[in-house]
């Protein structure tokens, strides 16, 4: 009976409902569209550091990332690249020899990461020719070619075609500089790693290192995201003297920005609901005032307080399940569309995103591992919410309710 005329009770004012109804229904659009915002975002940020910059897994020696001393290369380092591409979920394995230096150009110097790569290996990679804006590939007819990123390139002032001069010290300390031409200018979705980084063949840097055919490091990718931990573990057992890290442990700041945008969406989320609820709050306030004798005669008939407080919580509560599969509906077809055709952030400043190592195009994913908890936020809201109108119901006396 009480659920009956609960239900009669939310439709007695149909323009008003409706209008709750569609609240509800927007502010949980809100909602779930911010959550799938971050998600996308915080996806595409993960894709871009495993696929873009330091793969599934990376090998050094234990020495090596302590001071990026050159000296510090993989012993046996061509068995064990082996040894890791024979593993089945192995998609790609590349090595790189790396070293700190200096730029220097006509217009000044700065500091530089050195990574000697073989070209048709990083490619795949690390995408590196599909970041390619000025210039052409490395050329496998000429020497002494180098790849720079734009930020450097515009700080340097260089161009392709431009000559530069690098320094570094060698694998027995001596200090070895040599010149280079600019081959091609590129640009990832990670500004600062553009500014600090260059690429160069590995053969060439190996020889001016005094290396031979050693190298630093080893970049894996790996043909599964979730086998992270389970090929990590694998190696570690296999090479227990080398540094064996995955993406999570090279790029902390990526792992602890996931972790943090999860807390912060919820937030969000309980802000938009609080806002929410104070809608919800005015429109119960007002139907309970507008049936003020009507209560009271209720409360006189016999109907105890109890019912009273369940009658106002289950005309919100309608209201709330009415609105909630609403907003559930229009979020999920806009975030398939943008999922699709993806939404551009441009206008928010490619340069202020590519800082923070975000790309433009962002793909918003439908949050459903936080569909539950979305639900239950929105729930609580209407208990909330119906808590000072049912107060108010609560208080009035029924002959001075029947009297008004």
């Amino acid at each position: 009976m009480i659920f009956i005329l609960a239900w009669r009770n939310i439709w007695r004012n149909k323009m008003r409902s409706i209008i709750i109804i569609l609240s509800i229904a927007i502010g949980l659009f809100a909602g779930i569209a911010v959550l799938a915002l971050y998600k996308g975002m915080m996806k595409s940020r993960v894709r871009n550091v495993i696929d873009s910059e330091v793969g599934h897994l990376q090998i050094h020696n234990s020495n090596f990332k302590k001071d990026y001393e050159p000296q510090f290369i993989l012993d046996n380092g061509t068995e064990v690249l082996k040894a890791v591409r024979k593993i089945p979920e192995v998609k790609l394995a590349a090595s790189r020899s790396m070293t700190m230096g200096m730029i220097a150009t006509p217009t000044g110097s700065a500091g530089v990461q050195v990574n000697g790569v073989i070209p048709s290996l990083e490619y795949s990679i690390s995408q590196l020719r599909k970041k390619i804006i000025r210039g052409r590939p490395f050329n496998p007819m000429k020497k002494n070619e180098i790849m720079v990123g734009q930020k450097l390139a515009k700080k340097m002032k260089l161009k392709p075609r431009s000559k530069l001069v690098l320094t570094f010290t060698d694998t027995s300390g001596n200090m070895v500089s040599n010149a280079f031409r600019v081959a091609a200018i590129y640009k990832s979705d990670n500004a600062p790693l553009d500014e600090k980084n260059v690429y160069v063949n590995i053969k060439e840097l190996n020889a001016l290192l005094g290396i031979s055919n050693s190298f630093h490091e080893i970049v894996i990718l790996l043909k599964n995201d979730a086998d992270v931990d389970k090929i990590q573990q694998e190696l570690r057992q296999k090479f227990p003297v080398y540094q064996i890290e995955s993406w999570r442990e090279i790029s902390p700041e990526t792992d602890l920005l996931v972790k943090t945008v999860d807390q912060y969406s919820y937030i969000i989320m309980f802000i938009i609901m609080f806002a929410l609820a104070f809608g919800i709050v005015n429109t119960m306030l007002m139907a309970v005032i507008e049936r003020t004798r009507e209560i009271g005669m209720l409360v006189a008939l016999g109907m105890n307080r109890v019912r009273i407080f369940l009658l106002i919580f289950l005309e919100t509560l309608f209201l709330t399940i009415a609105g909630t599969p609403v907003g559930i509906l229009i979020a999920w077809l806009t975030i398939v569309y943008l999922n699709k055709h993806g939404l551009d952030l441009s206008g928010m400043g490619r340069e202020m995103m590519s800082s923070f190592g975000f790309g433009t195009m962002i793909y918003p994913e439908f949050p459903t591992d936080k569909l539950s908890g979305v639900i239950l936020i929105v729930i609580l809201t209407a208990l909330i919410s119906c808590l000072f109108p049912a107060m108010k119901a609560l208080k009035l006396q029924p002959v001075a309710a029947l009297r008004s």
